[in-house]
């Protein structure tokens, strides 16, 4: 379901000869011998989820589809990035659905989190509060806030209703508040890790709230782990990917720009950033994740991939068929000049302008594109996007000799926070 194009690359490297290597992190990642071993469990959880839960999951969803108007669901890092991503990538930006999916917890910002309490406050509301530990501080910050909200405006007994967690099974500070206060819960594995939970309840709650067929997106990942099953580079593309990425490293290209037509596609590009970004960068390797929107950012990116330094490579994320296209009309007068496009589809002219876009990078401006194709934006293609990325990056990361699975790295912001706000 995802084609990989290394056709307008550069590579000076056959991505062939790294066959041996990549037989050897293979052999690793499925026999949980590799670094970060004791958090594999998103390789085979396409088909070792638990079903019991997974059905449990649709069932308070759809109760809690008919009756709010508003979902917000509360986390940060991975614990929203992947429900944003899928809800908007497949139901579009301004979907026509209930209920409105909002998300908090995911900053300090005073003004953002005050609005979304008053925007909230004359609606039909429930919430999702996400965390392993519950002690994540701007998720612990803002749930404080919704939780005190929701039993102002419906009682103690009201908000139980309206409240559920997705936290650890056992353990932590938001198990034991949602113990005591008798909210539904849902499990995050102790295997997962957060930039890999999407796959998990912690995702797939708030995307079935959103009123998407998480069906699909398991089906999606399924066929992904059998396409993934062997690891000849000739035919699995999500390890190819990895080795490109490594090759184009050795060639001095230290930035990948993950570029997307599709503007519904904005939140995938930021879970991908986590993705790669927390399992690739540290002990000072790894290549930069960013990412750009076309052809709105080529109004203000453009020129610098264009003509400036050459540290980055692109990597196309492309979509064949779009979820809505229109014709454009003709107009008589012809006062803008546009005629020439009459009778043309939208979705033609995106694709044109990414084929002269692909063009000028690379041909004038000698930029490495590698690309990557998937069908569309449906769940089932969301599914397989995401194991596709997950090997990958697990991958890529164990042919740097390093662990894809932990972040000691973001702990030091939080020691000097703590310090500065007298957190003892």
């Amino acid at each position: 379901m995802m084609k990989l194009d290394t056709t307008h690359a550069f590579l000076k490297e056959d991505v062939k000869s790294y066959q041996e290597v990549v037989n050897k992190y293979h052999e690793q990642l499925m026999n949980r011998t590799g670094k970060g071993n004791d958090f594999v469990g998103w390789v085979e959880w396409p088909h070792t989820y638990d079903k019991e839960e997974f059905d449990r999951m649709k069932k308070v969803a759809q109760k809690i589809r008919e009756k709010c108007d508003v979902c917000i669901v509360c986390g940060i890092g991975g614990s929203y990035l992947g429900a944003r991503a899928a809800i908007e990538m497949i139901n579009g930006l301004y979907a026509d659905k209930k209920p409105e999916i909002i998300f908090m917890g995911n900053t300090f910002s005073s003004t953002y989190i005050a609005q979304v309490l008053n925007y909230i406050k004359d609606k039909e509301v429930c919430v999702n509060v996400i965390s392993k530990s519950g002690t994540t501080t701007e998720t612990a910050l803002a749930f404080r806030l919704l939780k005190q909200f929701m039993e102002d405006k419906y009682g103690k007994d009201g908000a139980r209703e309206r409240i559920v967690a997705t936290t650890d099974k056992a353990r932590g500070t938001l198990k034991a508040i949602a113990d005591k206060e008798g909210y539904e819960t849902f499990v995050i594995p102790d295997d997962i890790g957060g930039r890999f939970s999407v796959i998990t309840p912690v995702g797939l709650f708030p995307i079935a709230v959103a009123g998407i067929d998480i069906d699909a997106i398991m089906t999606g990942l399924q066929k992904a782990y059998e396409d993934m099953a062997d690891p000849d580079l000739a035919k699995n593309d999500a390890y190819a990917y990895a080795v490109c990425r490594r090759i184009l490293e050795n060639q001095g290209k230290n930035v990948e720009m993950l570029v997307s037509y599709e503007s519904q596609m904005t939140m995938v590009a930021e879970w991908w950033k986590q993705l790669f970004g927390e399992s690739e960068g540290k002990e000072e390797k790894g290549n930069l994740p960013t990412s750009a929107n076309f052809s709105t950012d080529l109004h203000s990116l453009g020129q610098f991939i264009q003509e400036g330094k050459k540290v980055l490579y692109e990597t196309l994320l492309l979509v064949e068929k779009p979820t809505l296209d229109i014709t454009f009309p003709s107009d008589p007068d012809n006062a803008d000049g546009m005629n020439y496009l009459a009778g043309k589809s939208v979705d033609w002219v995106n694709k044109m302008a990414a084929k002269g876009t692909l063009e000028a990078h690379e041909v004038t401006g000698n930029v490495p594109n590698l690309i990557i194709t998937m069908p569309d934006m449906s769940a089932e293609s969301f599914g397989y996007m995401c194991y596709f990325f997950f090997r990958a990056c697990a991958m890529t990361c164990y042919m740097l000799d390093i662990n894809p699975f932990n972040q000691p790295g973001v702990e030091v912001y939080k020691k000097n926070m703590f310090r500065l706000l007298g957190k003892n």
